[in-house]
């Protein structure tokens, strides 16, 4: 059997995933909830980082390691920042909803891949934004796969 392409080939690469952020990122900005975090606007650098940081997370280039810092710094960004609850609910539902509105691949196995790295990453994220927080210094951006479920192919 054939090796499976990487979530990040399936639903597009680079140029798909930072078309869903961007939808995410604009529907953030609209947002009462999410948009003061950001200070009512997401910059063009911050996408294109967190282009970068998905793309590799989902199994693409690893431009965030080599460009940005990698996990230390994607882990700085998020100190006392004392993430709710209700925001991280927030934060993965307009990502779902981003993921429509990019027109992602809409089979089951892809989104599956794409929101249960959503679930866990945003978990992470208000462990470690949580005031006197100390998160593990060093470790490799996570590599997210298929799960359970490979991609579906209908041929």
């Amino acid at each position: 059997m054939a090796q499976p392409p990487s979530v990040y080939e399936w639903i597009g690469g680079s140029a798909a995933v930072g078309r869903w952020l961007d939808c995410f990122y604009d529907a953030v900005e609209r947002d009462d909830l999410l948009a003061p975090m950001f200070g009512g606007k997401v910059t063009r650098e911050h996408r294109d980082g967190v282009t970068a940081w998905w793309s590799e997370v989902l199994g693409g280039p690893a431009t965030y390691t080599a460009e940005h810092g990698g996990y230390p710094h994607m882990m700085s960004k998020h100190l006392g920042l004392n993430i709710s609850a209700g925001q991280r609910l927030r934060f993965v539902t307009l990502l779902s909803q981003a993921a429509d509105a990019a027109d992602l691949p809409n089979d089951p196995e892809a989104r599956s891949a794409l929101m249960a790295y959503a679930e866990w990453g945003t978990r992470i994220a208000v462990e470690n934004s949580a005031p006197g927080a100390t998160p593990v210094a060093e470790a490799p951006v996570p590599r997210w796969g298929w799960g359970e479920a490979p991609p579906y192919d209908p041929s």
